[in-house]
């Protein structure tokens, strides 16, 4: 009886063996028992030997297969071999690798088919007095989304509850129904439907080399200036792989990116293009993920989990905005999807380009040592002139919602001119903190012990660390004075004294909470490119790679923090910050200019910068890390433990130390801690890290590899919630 070895999606390093009445293919689903559960493994190995006992060498009773769920392979051995790849290098088990790989609901176990369960209208649906003659709004909602046609369950059950799905059904206005989703179109002989701008000589450098090496593997790394057209070098080199039949996957860090990328593509090559992203439904992601395997779709786009994506003929990977920390996952499988990317196109024996205006330092250090081949675009597209940066000393300035009053005048000038003003603060909320004027005493979050931050426009403080909330108190917990006030500024502060300074000046919030909901972003940058507004007033989710043609100046608050940050990286994240929001000003025919309000106006960073830009300070900081021995000259693995005490945590981590201390297999390895983690309590849990660093990254993998198992063994692992970090970008 044929004995097949199943990954299964637990937190153990090893697989599992079942008995089956056949063989089945290495790739493909079944249903196994695991304890008192049925879990959806994967086939990794299949085979006619028996398994033995070591003690009198007898055949060892093996549970059976529940259900073959796939008759044939669900990946191809390229992404078999990833997920291989993946585990080894990450140091996760292969279980959880899979379930990681799969969407979710092949995860749980759902058929591979082209029918999905959808709903549609009855023939008493369709009678106009049917949606009349309904009280419920929700219920003539459903009945008017469904006149437009069927639709799948997990998208009307997206948008409506069961109870308003059960009361149509009983009502026999709508009914159940199979989906079928015709093929997208025959992709590979599109017409273009928009002639390509002619492009510049930088452009026209880049995307010769590109086309110079076909169907083989080469990484590029596309440094160019914002707004130098790096897009346009994307849609050249695409068009000549899609007209050999061969698919492109193209990674971008943000969802809100997703739809400005699509439509571009769309409106140049006129074909359907694939969208994954995590906002999308179940079926939805997994019909995209089913026209991509069976080739029915030549471009997919989408973030970071995108590049699990199965192609049937690979020709292209494309990562947008490579230095995005997004791009790391930070829990369970900590993958890096831009580093996947590269091990990928490198298996599918593709070309990969990675775009970007602001380089990771691996990025560029890997393209200085000619790993890479690296593409430089120094020049705006369409003689856009480069954005001029200036630090304003706010130091003994007045200010007024935090902008000093020279920067105001400057605001003025532009918003006179009609020009769009865009003014940056990485902080949302009303004011990161609540205090007590009388004792002085913040009102904070007792899992985390940081500050609340207060929300006014919810009347609420929240904790921007677990989520927790909570009314805002009429009196202090500590001394019981009515005398509370308000420290520090967020983006509503910002926006509300914005509008006391410019009352005529239509303004938007862009952040987290203001565009909550779907198409939300989408609509709002869509008003901003119409100029409903003048005023922009955001966070981090500006700086993303927007295209603002009417912004002339960008204004930054608050920079000071990043400078004297305890991270290493924190210098790279804030030039790569400052450079992208940079690029959103004088993108057209109107020059731009950026001021970076700072108390700290001679900082060697602000300076370097301001006078040599990026790629220099990028050149010098390289040089820095060298010199502390740090990445991406050396290798970083983190330990992390959390538990509700402190003492365990530490403890445990001093016995990982052990484990790996007393090794002397590994030159050159290091340890830095325990120490705490950035934010050293969250949700009620300390946090501690053990920091492990050797020159050479395979040493580093050996030495985590021999001795993972006794980590395991510990009796504290049990105790303490433990993660291990490859290639860490972040120590919060």
């Amino acid at each position: 009886m044929p004995i097949i070895d199943v990954a299964v999606p637990v937190p153990l390093r090893q697989t599992f063996s079942y008995s089956s009445e056949q063989l089945v293919a290495v790739g493909a689903r079944v249903k196994v028992p695991f304890g008192r559960r049925q879990l959806v493994g994967v086939v990794v190995a299949s085979r006619a030997e028996p398994e033995h006992s070591s003690e009198n060498d007898t055949p060892v009773k093996l549970k059976a297969i529940a259900e073959v769920l796939d008759n044939s392979p669900l990946f191809n051995t390229t992404l078999i071999a990833l997920a291989q790849w993946l585990s080894g290098y990450y140091h996760h088990p292969i279980g959880e690798v899979w379930a990681t790989l799969m969407p979710s609901k092949l995860r749980k176990g759902a058929l591979l088919s082209d029918a999905q369960p959808g709903w549609m209208l009855s023939e008493e649906g369709h009678d106009p007095k049917a949606i009349a003659g309904l009280r419920g709004k929700k219920q003539q909602q459903c009945l008017e989304l469904l006149n437009q046609g069927p639709l799948a369950s997990d998208e009307v059950k997206a948008q409506f509850s069961a109870a308003v799905i059960k009361a149509l059904e009983d009502k026999g206005l709508i009914e159940a129904t199979l989906i079928t989703h015709p093929p997208a179109g025959d992709w590979q002989h599109f017409t273009l439907q928009q002639t390509p701008p002619t492009a510049s000589t930088e452009q026209g450098v880049a995307i010769a080399a590109i086309n110079q090496q076909p169907g083989q593997f080469v990484p590029y790394l596309l440094d160019g200036v914002t707004g130098s057209g790096k897009t346009e070098v994307y849609l050249q080199v695409i068009e000549p792989v899609l007209r050999q039949g061969r698919q492109v996957l193209i990674l971008v860090p943000e969802i809100g990116l997703t739809p400005q990328t699509v439509g571009r593509f769309e409106r140049r090559f006129g074909i359907a293009v694939g969208v994954l992203h995590s906002q999308m439904t179940d079926t939805a992601r997994l019909q995209v993920w089913q026209q991509a395997r069976r080739g029915d779709i030549g471009i997919i786009i989408g973030t970071r989990s995108a590049i699990f994506t199965p192609l049937k003929s690979p020709g292209m990977i494309i990562v947008d905005e490579e230095h995005d920390e997004s791009f790391k996952q930070q829990d369970g499988l900590r993958y890096h999807a831009r580093d996947l990317a590269v091990k990928r196109a490198h298996n599918e024996q593709v070309p990969l380009i990675l775009g970007s205006a602001t380089p990771s330092l691996e990025s560029l250090n890997n393209a200085l040592n000619k790993r890479y081949t690296h593409l430089t675009l120094q020049h705006r597209a369409g003689g856009a002139s480069h954005t001029q940066l200036k630090v304003l000393d706010s130091r003994d300035q007045p200010l007024h919602a935090g902008i000093a009053q020279g920067l105001i005048s400057i605001m003025r000038s532009h918003l006179q001119q009609g020009n769009q003003v865009l003014v940056f603060l990485n902080r949302r909320g009303f004011a990161p903190a609540v205090l007590c004027h009388h004792c002085g005493q913040s009102v904070d979050c007792a899992s985390c012990e940081r500050p609340f931050t207060y929300h006014k426009s919810q009347g609420r403080l929240q904790c921007h660390h677990c989520g927790a909330s909570r009314r805002m108190p009429t009196q202090c917990g500590s001394c019981h004075s009515a005398d509370l006030q308000t420290s520090g500024i967020g983006t509503e502060q910002l926006e509300q004294g914005l509008g006391k300074l410019f009352p005529d000046i239509a303004q938007v919030r862009i952040d987290s909470d203001a565009v909550k909901g779907k198409d939300k972003l989408i609509n709002r940058l869509d008003e901003i490119n119409a100029r409903k507004y003048q005023l922009l007033v955001g966070t981090q989710i500006l700086s993303k790679g927007h295209h603002f043609p009417h912004v002339t100046l960008v204004v930054v608050l608050d920079c000071d923090g990043a400078l004297f940050s305890a991270d290493f990286r924190a210098a790279e994240k804030l030039a790569q910050l400052i450079t992208q929001l940079a690029g959103r000003a004088g993108r057209a025919n109107k020059p731009g200019e950026m001021w970076l309000q700072t108390d700290n106006p001679g900082h060697p960073l602000l300076q370097d910068l301001i006078n040599n830009g990026f790629s220099h300070f990028a050149r010098q900081a390289l040089q820095e890390r060298k010199l502390a021995q740090l990445p991406p000259l050396s290798s970083q693995a983190v330990f992390r433990g959390e538990a509700n005490d402190a003492s365990q945590v530490i403890n445990f981590l001093q016995q990982v130390k052990q484990c790996y201390g007393v090794s002397a297999d590994v030159a050159h390895g290091s340890f830095i801690g325990p120490l705490p983690c950035l934010i050293e309590k969250r949700q009620g849990r300390f946090r501690f890290m053990l920091i492990m660093q050797c020159q050479q990254r395979a040493a580093l993998h050996s030495w985590l590899k021999h001795h993972l198992k006794d980590v395991e063994s510990l009796p504290l692992a049990a105790k303490v919630r433990w993660s291990l970090d490859i290639d860490p970008v972040d120590f919060s």
